[in-house]
């Protein structure tokens, strides 16, 4: 329509006219890409507040877990201290030692919920996230403390040492009477309370005595005591940095709230 008015004044050279048309175009055609333009950072900080949202909703769950992670290897640590000392006493009560000896050698793992933290980083949009937020939880994520920690202590050679030598009947009942407390989600939530193994007295002091007659178990149970410790160090470490992310996405939400 424009174009055919153009035209028209053209051949009837009024030169005014056609003036005012480029500019009507003009103006048009900015309007329009500026209105694009709107449009496009209006989605761009919609999808920022979702990601944020979803971030703050991974972050929150992975706190939790790893909370419940931390106070879990501070158990196993405690059951590292207490049976190298029972281990020390040969008059020492044979069930407290069997006990021990297994907490000891325990493991947890969690996946870390980072579905929506590579979402971000694979789709390039970062920067929708306030910088101090992308950088706080880029540092959670760029190392896997959970699957470290498996890695080490599921081949560690305490475990494997102690697991050999409790016959299998004992671990059932261990496991069954004595071990993980779970939730209804069925995350472990720490040892059980209360210990009850539903095995012949004589099995439990034939064990207690096997495991003491192995001079190998102390010594690895004592290299245990170091990667449980470093494991439990780096869990509560997971934890500030997950509270770090959340202070800087609160921070963030506070910002955009005010605005």
């Amino acid at each position: 329509m424009v174009l055919r008015r153009v035209i028209e004044h053209a051949r009837q050279q009024h030169w005014t006219a056609i003036a005012i048309d480029f500019v009507i175009v003009v103006v048009g055609v900015f309007i329009g890409i500026q209105v694009s333009n709107w449009n496009e950072a209006l989605a761009e900080q919609r999808l920022g507040r979702a990601y944020a949202a979803r971030l703050a909703h991974d972050l929150e769950q992975d706190l939790a877990t790893r909370r419940a992670i931390g106070a879990y290897y501070g158990a196993v640590l405690a059951s590292v201290e207490r049976a190298d000392a029972l281990l020390a006493d040969p008059h020492s009560d044979a069930k407290a030692l069997v006990v021990a000896a297994y907490r000891a050698s325990e493991i947890y793992f969690q996946t870390t919920s980072r579905a929506t933290w590579d979402e971000i980083v694979s789709s390039g949009k970062a920067g929708l996230l306030a910088r101090n937020v992308a950088s706080t939880a880029g540092d959670y994520y760029s190392f896997d403390t959970g699957r470290k920690v498996l890695d080490v202590l599921g081949v560690s050679a305490y475990r494997h040492r102690v697991r050999a030598i409790i016959p299998l009947a004992v671990q059932k009942a261990l496991r069954a009477g004595c071990s993980d407390l779970r939730n209804d989600a069925r995350h472990v939530t720490g040892f059980r309370p209360g210990c009850s193994l539903d095995v012949e007295p004589a099995l439990i002091e034939a064990t207690a005595a096997a495991l003491r007659a192995d001079p190998q178990v102390q010594r690895d149970l004592r290299y245990q005591y170091s990667d449980v410790f470093a494991a439990h160090a780096n869990v509560q470490g997971d934890v500030v940095a997950i509270e770090k992310a959340l202070a800087a996405l609160g921070h963030a939400q506070t910002k955009e709230d005010a605005r």
